[in-house]
């Protein structure tokens, strides 16, 4: 596998440097948690705008994605320069973003929020599958959408157009920063998918928010029980000790600290 793991899962993503390679163990977690989870456990750290917002799912069935990014950014398309016969070039950066990302990593595209002409379409997006890429997210559109709907390969998209990304796009920059549906999106930067949406983990916080992110949902569905059961928010939600402590008694062990 290369050192990396894949979107259905495997080995460690590796990205970046060695001495910050994230263990498997972290990517399993975030795989068990929800987006809304992961942006509770980052607005505690003081980050607000990490939810990659306006962007949908184009295969409802296939969302779950916990991959490190791989962006490209574009700027403003010009008519002498984008024109048909670039594509020609293989260096083209789309096709070359596509021929880079690693297995395991999602293409993570800055597109400015333009959806009046695609970012990728159907053969690109297959060769990412191919490639064992996790999966693909523009703040852009893409084409051959009911294509995508059928693809085996969580891609979010913020819309749909058969025009091609020459008309609006012109791709410049390989890993470098971007803002993807204006959320700083850095290479190495771990992405988190669900059916809701994407959000983005710095990749220095990866670990502690997987931690984090998992023990709130094990006291949240510990609190989900006890509301159905007919449990009064007062006290419950948030909890108070009483509830904490019964909580606590339901671990491995009887209960220990959190």
């Amino acid at each position: 596998m290369s050192g990396r793991e894949d979107v259905n899962g495997g080995e460690d993503v590796n990205g970046g440097t060695g001495e910050d390679a994230l263990g498997p163990e972290v990517f399993g977690a975030l795989r068990r948690v929800s987006t809304a989870t992961v942006t509770t456990q980052l607005f505690a750290r003081g980050l607000r705008n990490t939810f990659l917002a306006g962007l949908r799912p184009l295969n409802p069935a296939h969302t779950r994605m916990v991959a490190e990014a791989f962006t490209l950014r574009h700027i403003p398309a010009r008519e002498d320069l984008d024109v048909l016969s670039v594509f020609k070039d293989y260096d083209h950066p789309q096709r070359l973003a596509v021929e880079s990302v690693g297995p395991g990593q999602v293409l993570v595209m800055d597109c400015r929020g333009q959806t009046r002409a695609a970012s990728i379409g159907g053969i690109l997006a297959t060769r990412l599958l191919r490639r064992g890429a996790a999966g693909l997210v523009t703040d852009g559109a893409v084409r051959d959408s009911p294509f995508f709907a059928e693809l085996e390969l969580p891609a979010f998209a913020a819309g749909v157009c058969a025009t091609t990304n020459l008309a609006r796009h012109h791709a410049v920059d390989l890993q470098v920063p971007i803002g993807c549906a204006e959320v700083p999106v850095y290479p190495g930067d771990i992405i988190v998918a669900d059916g809701e949406g994407v959000v983005c983990v710095p990749r220095h916080l990866a670990a502690e928010v997987a931690r984090d992110a998992l023990e709130q949902e094990r006291l949240e569905d510990f609190i989900q029980a006890q509301v159905e059961a007919g449990a009064p928010l007062r006290g419950t939600y948030p909890p108070d000790e009483e509830t904490l402590r019964r909580y606590r008694s339901t671990l491995p062990g009887g209960g220990g600290a959190r």
